[in-house]
């Protein structure tokens, strides 16, 4: 297994918040990967529409891992700078939700990422877009 598998490994088997949600990633390709998240009734803020914080982390959770398997490579982890997300439809119970993330510019240091989350089971339907950029660091730094 290489640097990179073992560290983006790592981080999968140390990220509790997105298994407490349910949250899986599957990567696409170095920079591009997708996440998915079947909503529950504990996602869900109205008897039938999911929190917005619900898809804010799962949004979170792929523009950082895409950003992540850019610079695994260099044993490097990310850190969120900031992001920009619109919701464009309500998320609906046992909704599966599909967020595809992809850098789309990578310097030294900072790393700009989009996402766009689809609905599976309401034909491709997007719900949310963001962008977001990311500090790429040395992964020691964060305890690996």
């Amino acid at each position: 297994m290489s640097t990179s598998q073992q560290l983006i490994e790592k981080y999968r088997l140390n990220n509790r918040f997105g298994e407490f949600l349910g949250m899986d990633f599957s990567l696409l390709k170095p920079g591009k990967i997708e996440c998915r998240l079947k909503i529950q009734e504990f996602h869900l803020a109205t008897p039938r529409s999911a929190h917005g914080g619900v898809i804010a982390a799962l949004i979170d959770g792929a523009l950082g891992v895409a950003a992540l398997s850019a610079v695994a490579h260099d044993n490097k982890v990310v850190s969120t700078v900031e992001y920009k997300l619109n919701f464009l439809a309500p998320v609906l119970h046992e909704d599966v939700l599909c967020a595809t993330a992809e850098v789309v510019q990578q310097g030294k240091r900072l790393l700009v990422v989009n996402c766009d989350v689809v609905c599976e089971n309401r034909n491709k339907v997007c719900l949310a877009k963001a962008m977001g950029t990311f500090n790429a660091y040395p992964a020691e730094k964060a305890g690996y």
